[in-house]
């Protein structure tokens, strides 16, 4: 995998440094309480960062630790961290603006960049390759592991989407077509335009990080002449195609297995974790949902079929 230039990592520092809203300094504050020197950084990203307003919605964090075993007070946690990252929890905090609501993945540093660099799956580097934020580092040397991190996670990004793109393209169907493709191989209740919101909202800073890091593929050439950044790069020869073509369906497939087992899994962590994926899932497909009383008794037995229902609706893909 390429490595990032430091004209990418430069790009990513810039960008974590934005003032985040000052809201989410109690959230920052509890999580360092909570994991004490244990802890590395927080990121933050998704919808609210978007948005700018963390009321509106659940707050993304990704918490990075040093080590699993010292970020919980037993095995059985850190065990489940260890063998299907990240375990996810939910936290909320009352302030006079109103309730901060914040859903928060915990990420050993190893795991991180692992996630950035070496998954097959996208789970990771299809998040950390878009904007986000850097709410909290330990010290210097943390914050420069996480912009490289982020920077990786843009190599890695354009790298599995480049295959599938034309030979001349703007920096759009990059991020477009990449981001469906990633959707695709996860369950999710966004509709097919959300990859096009997304690049809207960061349209400059995407355009940026696209013609840096392309910049590092060989045969790929960038044009800003007509106002608009476009590439041109020589098509995959047959075989390199048919199996980038065939790593998205394998992608798609271990993505839907990996997104049930953290569903699975969740149940575990996440206080009122089966309200949220209603929520969720109603506000993205605008559909709404009951849940039957037996889902709420026994959600690990009766969970499954609920799901597949819902699935058949298309409320989810």
């Amino acid at each position: 995998m390429t490595a990032p230039p430091r004209r990418l990592i430069e790009a990513v520092a810039r960008q974590c440094a934005a003032t985040p809203h000052p809201a989410l300094e109690a959230l920052r504050s509890r999580l360092s309480e909570r994991y004490g020197g244990n802890l590395q950084a927080i990121l933050y990203y998704g919808s609210c960062l978007r948005g700018g307003n963390p009321f509106d919605g659940l707050v993304d964090l990704y918490v990075i630790v040093d080590d699993y075993r010292a970020a919980y007070p037993g095995r059985w946690m850190a065990l489940l961290n260890a063998l299907l990252p990240p375990n996810v929890f939910y936290m909320e905090q009352k302030l006079p603006e109103g309730v901060l609501r914040a859903k928060y993945a915990v990420f050993s540093r190893n795991d991180l960049e692992k996630g950035c660099v070496r998954w097959f799956h996208s789970y990771v580097w299809a998040r950390l390759a878009q904007p986000t934020g850097l709410l909290y580092a330990r010290d210097e040397a943390a914050a420069e592991g996480i912009h490289a991190c982020l920077a990786q996670a843009v190599m890695t990004f354009s790298a599995r989407v480049l295959p599938r793109l034309p030979s001349a393209f703007p920096a759009a169907e990059l991020w477009e077509r990449g981001l469906g493709l990633t959707y695709r191989a996860e369950l999710r209740a966004e509709k097919g335009r959300r990859g096009k919101e997304i690049y809207q909202h960061y349209k400059n800073c995407f355009d940026n990080l696209a013609a840096i890091a392309l910049a590092e593929f060989p045969g790929v050439h960038l044009d800003r002449s007509a106002g608009e950044t476009t590439f041109t790069h020589p098509p995959p020869d047959r075989m390199a195609d048919i199996g980038n073509r065939l790593a998205w369906r394998l992608r798609i497939i271990q993505g839907k297995c990996l997104s049930l087992a953290r569903l699975l899994k969740a149940f575990f962590t996440f206080e009122g974790g089966l309200d949220y994926l209603i929520w969720k899932l109603e506000r993205h497909s605008g559909t709404s949902i009951e849940v039957p009383p037996r889902v709420r008794r026994y959600p690990l037995i009766f969970i499954w079929g609920l799901m597949w229902r819902l699935y058949r609706q298309g409320v989810f893909r």
